[in-house]
């Protein structure tokens, strides 16, 4: 069997040969996917919903609430995963056979970890949004003023060029 070096293009190229002369006559695009999908053999859902750990079978180690202090509670489970490291570490010198407990108490704190900065995603894009905007609108203000800058040089030089030809 013979393999081709570039294969032939997918047969729906043909729904658009006549899109030069009749740019209508394309087909609409599909509509956006709403729900569930399976992505390589993977179930994805649409919403941007975060799964609170409950859902996720996860022993939530912080106070439930809207009003959590995320700097205060992920400082305190930064320290108490440091401590369970310590502790598996002397438990793995002393008594290796008994490590596994240790190992699911690290695991547990890091999915609170992981889950508390999860639900800190938005406020950042929300942040590196702003922080962008801020940015484009100052560069917009400076290229104003570059732009009146050199109206201002080119009206001065007009100016001087008129009194240099009147004096002649």
């Amino acid at each position: 069997m013979a393999t081709a070096t570039y294969p032939p293009p997918p047969p729906y190229y043909r729904l658009y040969k006549d899109y030069l002369q009749d740019p209508k006559s394309v087909p609409e695009p599909p509509p956006p996917i709403e729900g569930t999908y399976v992505c390589f053999g993977g179930n994805y859902t649409t919403s941007n919903v975060l799964p609170s750990l409950e859902e996720q079978g996860v022993r939530q180690l912080y106070s439930k609430g809207p009003n959590v202090d995320f700097k205060k509670v992920l400082r305190s489970l930064n320290g108490e995963l440091q401590l369970h490291v310590l502790e598996l570490a002397d438990i793995l010198i002393e008594r290796p056979s008994q490590y596994a407990r240790r190992v699911e108490e690290i695991s547990t704190v890091l999915k609170n970890l992981h889950h508390l900065l999860n639900s800190l995603r938005p406020h950042q894009a929300r942040a590196t949004l702003i922080h962008i905007l801020e940015l484009q609108i100052q560069r917009r203000k400076q290229a104003v003023e570059d732009i009146k800058r050199r109206r201002d040089e080119a009206r001065r030089l007009l100016n001087e060029s008129l009194a240099t030809l009147d004096g002649h």
